[in-house]
């Protein structure tokens, strides 16, 4: 019990502490850095909105809430692929396993490429024959435990690297998140704070001049922020009978880069191997890159494994919709 009580204040501590730091913001839109840590991985919680705080499943919980994983029983393993905006690719890999009473661990990278870019100087605005291929990449270490009956704990603590032709930035970023299942009614509350770290900076040759064409100078550049947030969520089974299982589920995020985000999402699960889901996110932000999303899943059982299909499809304004294509195995 007083652990119980101790894990609920500092949860309420969090959300008190930090409501003011990461209040809405749409002044401050886009002037955050590392923004392929907000990029999604996995079909489930996206084709849902991504409102699955309260009851992310899988590797997947990772990137949504990492108490998630404690409810993890044996080994996954999962490959993630999205298609995203402007020609970029995003892959990801990663497994967990759970360690009976130490909790669980889990690990994996996204890499992010944008592709082949060409060159262009001040001196040679059309090209200097040059190419590069800025890449992103985020590896990430997770643990999590069940504290109570009631209670899970999670965190993940993460490394960011990212290169630009001869410039590169690299960095730390942590979520801790908890969820807590009063067992009533298939009600579950969650709470994440996600991406806290400190600021990171480029540097390398890349930023090299030469001043009057004689002597050298190697401008500092900015440092830059973090896209920190704080979520909290919800989710109630509504429907629990016989082979039929269905959850809706709501999320609020408040951001000190962006106006606040509201998202709702349903999953109906039939026999725990054919899912169907939708959601949708909300802002009063204009231009707001996301909106409905759909996705279904199919899992089919081998031998002492389970293997799982699964796809969403994320409608965006301004380019292409996003679809993602998740293949995981558990055992």
């Amino acid at each position: 019990m007083k652990t119980k009580t101790l894990v609920l204040l500092i949860a309420a501590l969090l959300v008190v502490g930090l409501s003011s730091a990461y209040a809405g913001n749409a002044d401050r839109v886009g002037t955050a850095g590392a923004q392929e840590l907000r990029v999604p991985y996995g079909s489930r919680g996206t084709a849902m909105g991504g409102a699955v705080i309260a009851n992310p499943r899988g590797i997947e919980s990772m990137f949504w809430n990492p108490a998630g994983l404690a409810s993890l029983e044996g080994t996954e393993a999962m490959f993630s692929y999205l298609p995203y905006i402007a020609d970029i690719d995003q892959n990801f890999v990663g497994a967990a396993t759970n360690i009976g009473d130490f909790g669980t661990l889990g690990a994996g990278a996204k890499v992010m490429s944008i592709g082949d870019i060409e060159e262009t100087t001040r001196e040679q605005p059309d090209g200097t024959g040059r190419t590069f291929s800025p890449s992103f990449t985020v590896v990430n270490v997770s643990y999590a435990r069940t504290l109570t009956a009631n209670v899970s704990f999670g965190a993940t603590a993460m490394f960011i690297h990212e290169s630009i032709l001869d410039m590169t930035a690299s960095g730390f970023a942590f979520d801790a998140g908890f969820i807590y299942d009063p067992g009533w009614q298939g009600v579950r509350v969650g709470l994440v704070l996600k991406n806290y770290g400190p600021e990171m900076e480029f540097s390398g040759r890349g930023s090299e001049r030469s001043l009057a064409g004689i002597r050298p100078a190697n401008p500092l550049s900015a440092p830059f922020d973090l896209p920190a947030s704080i979520n909290i969520g919800m989710s109630y089974d509504f429907l629990d009978r016989d082979n039929h299982l269905a959850c809706v589920t709501g999320n609020f995020r408040s951001s000190s880069f962006g106006s606040d985000l509201f998202q709702g999402g349903f999953e109906y699960g039939y026999n725990n191997l054919y899912f169907l889901r939708a959601g949708y996110n909300y802002s009063d932000q204009t231009e707001w890159i996301s909106g409905l999303t759909l996705g279904a899943g199919l899992s089919y059982e081998i031998s002492n494994a389970k293997l799982t299909f699964e796809y969403a499809w994320n409608q965006t304004d301004v380019f292409d919709d996003n679809q993602y294509f998740t293949l995981s195995v558990a055992f």
